[in-house]
């Protein structure tokens, strides 16, 4: 099989000092994802190259660049999955730099799909993963923000950089033709403690399953987790089901059915299971890339 990968650096207003650096994170990480795939690697190596990329560049909502909530705190959550079915997810750690990499720990090395908070974080120590300081994700931008929404009458999107922003993703096919994807969030700015939206969970932020495709979602969490979009989205790739849609069509109809049902705003990119891309979002914008047979494609 021919590897392919796709990613995302969320679907929002992007602002116009933003979007050089949107531009060049996604295609660092299609460098990273692709560099992985032509080593040999599986979908999921890619998939978690890519991803790591996107948590360490401040410009996204994911690791080092995410919102704080209502208490002043960074809380990350991050999923994989293949396309075998099987996942692993991790939600509201505080200490950890590269959630999307726990998120595998736990697919890979425990009994459970989705561990949260303090237990996740000490998972990953025992695991061999180094825990941060909390502050240590706390962005002096970020960090300036949420004080203007304590210091206010509430929380004002104006105050925030990319008030929107959240959620990066990526999904792969390696050659032996496995398809993997993934998503990582930093979440809703001034979200209460604790909340948990779309991103880590199986068939609302992303989903894969061999028989018909991958997808990883961005957006307005609470809206796409009524419709289950990912896992929406991959049943109109899915022969049997209905009339399998092509890649882009399938990214489009599930995009409708979000609208249609809940008004909400959100992304996707996927990959259908001979690793054509699609992607669609109803924001102003939405930062993905792919791959083609000339090169990387990205769009800002």
């Amino acid at each position: 099989m021919k590897p392919s990968l796709i990613v995302h650096g969320g679907a929002w207003t992007i602002p116009a000092e933003a979007r050089v650096d949107c531009r060049a994170g996604c295609r660092r990480a299609l460098e990273a994802g692709w560099k992985a795939l032509q080593a040999g690697g599986t979908a999921l190596d890619a998939v978690e190259a890519a991803i790591v990329v996107l948590e360490d560049d401040p410009v996204f909502d994911a690791g080092i660049g995410s919102h704080l909530n209502r208490d002043g705190k960074v809380q990350l959550d991050a999923i994989v999955m293949q396309g075998t079915l099987a996942a692993g997810a991790v939600a509201a750690v505080e200490r950890i730099r590269n959630p999307i990499s726990l998120a595998r720990r736990v697919m890979e090395q425990s009994d459970h799909m989705m561990l949260v908070g303090a237990g996740a974080e000490q998972f990953g120590l025992e695991r061999g993963m180094t825990l941060c300081a909390p502050n240590e994700l706390i962005l002096e931008r970020e960090r300036k923000a949420w004080l203007r929404c304590v210091s206010s009458d509430g929380h004002r999107s104006g105050h925030h950089f990319g008030e929107q922003s959240g959620t990066v993703g990526a999904v792969a096919m390696d050659t032996n033709g496995n398809i993997a994807a993934g998503t990582s969030t930093g979440g809703t700015c001034c979200k209460l403690p604790g909340r948990v939206g779309d991103s880590p969970l199986i068939g609302c932020g992303c989903y894969a399953d061999a028989e018909a495709g991958g997808v990883s979602c961005t957006g307005w969490g609470e809206a796409v987790m009524k419709i289950m979009m990912a896992k929406t989205a991959t049943d109109f790739l899915r022969t049997g089901v209905g009339p399998r849609l092509s890649a882009m069509d399938a990214a489009n109809a599930a995009l409708d059915v979000l609208q249609r049902r809940t008004h909400g705003t959100a992304g996707l990119i996927l990959l259908d299971r001979n690793g054509e891309p699609g992607f669609a979002f109803n924001t102003p914008d939405m930062a993905y890339g792919y791959t083609t047979d000339e090169g990387f494609v990205v769009h800002v």
